[in-house]
């Protein structure tokens, strides 16, 4: 029983090789495909892996562009032509940045009533649609600007974080946490 076991697991190994390879070999195929673009008698711009009578071979690159956090990344094409312009604006990130201007990283905000001021650096600004929400502690807040006011923060360590929703409440881009902290004043008395 045990040889049995041993050359069944070798016969096992070898055609894993075999399998491996010649997964490989059609990768390398798709991967050297050729591309044809021609253009219909309506004007249409079409795209083959097949030459068509009056196509053109066109070489396509693909590139990873750079993301924002929290925005997964997606592969553009180079060369678009002018049709798939707008197709393109939709893949692009609509924000580059977006952080906690104040208050700063691990500062110390002093006698605020309960009340404090959450500004945001964003870039490009908010777009046509799109709203803010800042959780403290954890707790969500919504805004339709960059300038945010909280309610009852007292004293303590507290976190923030800040998010931009689109139009139909998905998180486009989120910042990261930020620590600070309240004190307030206290006035001893004899």
């Amino acid at each position: 029983a045990r040889k049995l076991s041993t050359k069944l697991c070798r016969c096992y190994a070898q055609n894993m090789r075999y399998l491996i390879f010649i997964v490989l070999l059609l990768c390398a195929g798709v991967a050297s495909a050729q591309t044809y673009r021609w253009v219909d008698e309506d004007g249409v711009v079409h795209y083959s892996d097949r030459p068509v009578e009056g196509a053109e071979e066109v070489a396509i690159d693909y590139i990873r562009p750079s993301t924002a956090p929290g925005r997964a990344p997606a592969y553009q094409r180079r060369d678009r032509p002018a049709e798939d312009a707008a197709a393109e604006e939709l893949d692009r990130p609509l924000y580059q940045s977006l952080e906690i201007g104040s208050p700063a990283e691990e500062e110390t905000v002093w006698n605020n009533q309960g009340q404090l001021i959450v500004s945001l650096a964003l870039q490009p600004g908010l777009q046509p649609g799109h709203r803010v929400r800042v959780y403290l502690d954890g707790t969500p807040t919504d805004a339709s600007s960059t300038s945010v006011r909280l309610e009852n923060v007292y004293r303590g360590a507290h976190t923030l974080q800040a998010e931009v929703l689109d139009s139909n409440g998905n998180m486009v881009m989120r910042s990261e946490a930020r620590r600070f902290f309240v004190q307030q004043t206290s006035v001893l008395r004899n």
